[in-house]
Formats: structure tokens, sequence, C-alpha cells
């Protein structure tokens, strides 16, 4: 089973969404049957089974065994990974183009570059797996505390400053054979949940340093 797979074909993206199927397919982080799985989640066998055929059919659950039990083979299935991303490639042509309008202080441009470090890397690991070979990859995970608005700002122009020169240093344009690479550096405020409102957070701070902060109910551009 694979820690993260990622889905780029629309009909898997739509299996994976129904709300039966995901609680399937989150129930089968240990393998199991129909049956089990009826069990498991209180829902007809039946029902269990149609669910299971089409996750299969999208590659999102596989064959792991079958047993035979008297007369009866049963079937037992497990999920192909522990977790799932949709890759943007899925919704085809709505998904985001952060060469439309570039903006280093935009939370919607920040977004646009995750959406598309999803589908880029997920293409690598389809290809990577058909292959049976590894992606050359690496990243970087850290949480900062500023103590002002203008703290923070000043650790954007450093951080850009810095990976800058990284950049000029190493980027070779006429290197025989080269491979070219994405470099994202991305930071945001951390969603704080609010009280007694499961899956809510509350809005970003307002501050002021040369970035602001708005209400993205306000339709306006939101920036970090």
């Amino acid at each position: 089973m694979l820690d993260v797979a990622v889905i780029e074909e629309p009909a898997a993206a739509e299996a994976s969404l129904d709300p039966i199927r995901s609680r399937i397919l989150a129930a089968l982080a240990e393998p199991g049957s129909a049956a089990m799985l009826a069990v498991r989640l209180g829902l007809p066998r039946q029902k269990v089974n149609y669910h299971l055929k089409e996750l299969e059919r999208h590659g999102l659950v596989e064959l792991a065994e079958e047993r035979r039990k008297g007369n009866v083979t049963e079937r037992i299935y497990g999920a192909t990974a522990a977790s799932y991303v949709i890759s943007p490639s899925a919704l085809a042509a709505v998904s985001p183009d952060p060469s439309r309008s570039p903006d280093q202080l935009s939370a919607r441009w920040l977004l646009a570059l995750g959406a598309r470090l999803v589908q880029e890397v997920g293409t690598l690991l389809t290809g990577a797996a058909r292959a049976k070979r590894r992606v050359a990859s690496f990243g970087i995970d850290a949480e900062v505390r500023f103590a002002s608005a203008a703290d923070r700002m000043a650790f954007a122009d450093e951080l850009a400053q810095v990976v800058g020169a990284l950049v000029g240093r190493y980027h070779d344009e006429s290197a025989p054979g080269g491979r070219s690479h994405r470099v994202i550096v991305g930071l945001h405020q951390i969603p704080v949940p609010q009280s007694g409102a499961t899956g809510s957070t509350a809005a970003p701070r307002q501050d002021t340093a040369g970035t602001h902060e708005t209400d993205s109910e306000a339709g306006q551009e939101d920036r970090p």
C-alpha cells in the first residue's frame, strides 16, 4: 500500500468523493471482504459489493487475496493507498494556472502554485511507478511564529533574497543533459479552528506591514 496516491482521472476523482465510497476506502486501511466491510460500516453487503467493484474499476482498491470457504470464494480487498490527493488535472480546463496573475503577496496565487505542485509531482509519481523508479525530490516543512507583521515581511524579503541567490548560483541553462527542477517556497498563516464549529476556521487577522489580510467572504484578495 502506498502512503499517498494521486488521482488524475476525473471518473476516479468522482468515485472517490462519493460519501459511501470514501468511507469504504478509509475502512480498507485494513483489508477486508464485502461482508466484513458491511459489518464495519453498518451497510447492506450488496451495496458494499457494488461500490467495491466501482472503486476497483478505477484503481482505488485492489484484490489482496482470495479465501476458499466451502463452496464460496471470499474476495479480500485493500485500498491502493493510505490516503489520496486529487490532482488539478482532473479538473482539466478549469485547473489553476499560476502564470495567469503571478503575485508573491497573493494567497490565491500561492494556492495555484500548490495545485501545480500536486499536478506535476503526481505526474512524476505515476510515471515512476510504471517504470518502477523513485522520484528525486526534496521538501522542507517548518513553522515560524512572528512577533509582528513587520517581522514577517522582513523574513519574506530575506527568504526571497536567499532563494534567488541560490537559484542564480546553481542554474545552468546550457548544461548538457541538465534537468530542470521546480523550486517553490510558501508562507501562510496556519488556520486556527473555531471552538464549537467543526471544520471551520477563523478569518485571517488584520494587520499591515507591506501586506494586508482581509476576510475572504468580502470578495477581496487574501494576503498572507
